[in-house]
């Protein structure tokens, strides 16, 4: 059976990130995203629902979210959605959702003190290779002079080849 685990989402930060570390001293981010949806009711106003969602990173990352972000930035996350379970100190069952950040662009302007806006950090290399061709800059390529260039060669008639001055009945 096929499956597709894939989150974008686009909002703001609702506390400051909260850095850990792992036994293994691999940072820990922890950050939790507000995201707003706008309509309007039956009635014609408009309504505003906030989703808050919680979001973890590792690594570079996580030093990266720490660092640069604060309560009330804007942040655009794509990552993994991710179902954590554990026990209560009661012996309850508790479960709950949370995305796991692969990839991250800051979002917004500069704030008052400085920060967010611009820039991305992406963990791994995107999916599917990408591959982007670079030009040399137009001085720098290699041009015959007008007088070397040959002309363009014969091409053998087609059979869709239509002869000038034949119309073509449709």
């Amino acid at each position: 059976m096929a499956s597709f685990n894939k989150v974008i989402l686009m909002g703001n930060l609702t506390r400051d990130p909260q850095l850990s570390y792992l036994p293994s001293q691999t940072p820990v981010c922890e950050i939790g995203l507000a995201v707003n949806h706008k309509y309007r009711d039956q009635q014609g106003q408009m309504q505003e629902k906030v989703c808050f969602v919680d979001c973890r990173c590792f690594g570079k990352q996580a030093d990266t979210l720490n660092q640069y972000m604060r309560k009330g930035s804007g942040l655009l996350v794509e990552g993994r959605l991710e179902l954590d379970q554990w026990e209560d100190q009661n012996g309850n069952k508790r479960s709950k959702h949370r995305v796991f950040i692969e990839r991250f662009t800051f979002v917004g302007g500069r704030g008052q003190d400085g920060q967010g806006g611009g820039g991305g950090y992406q963990q791994q290399a995107p999916q599917g290779g990408g591959y982007q061709q670079q030009q040399q800059p137009p001085a720098q390529q290699h041009q015959q002079p007008p007088a070397q260039q040959q002309p363009p060669a014969q091409q053998p008639p087609s059979a869709y080849d239509v002869p000038a001055g034949d119309d073509i009945p449709f």
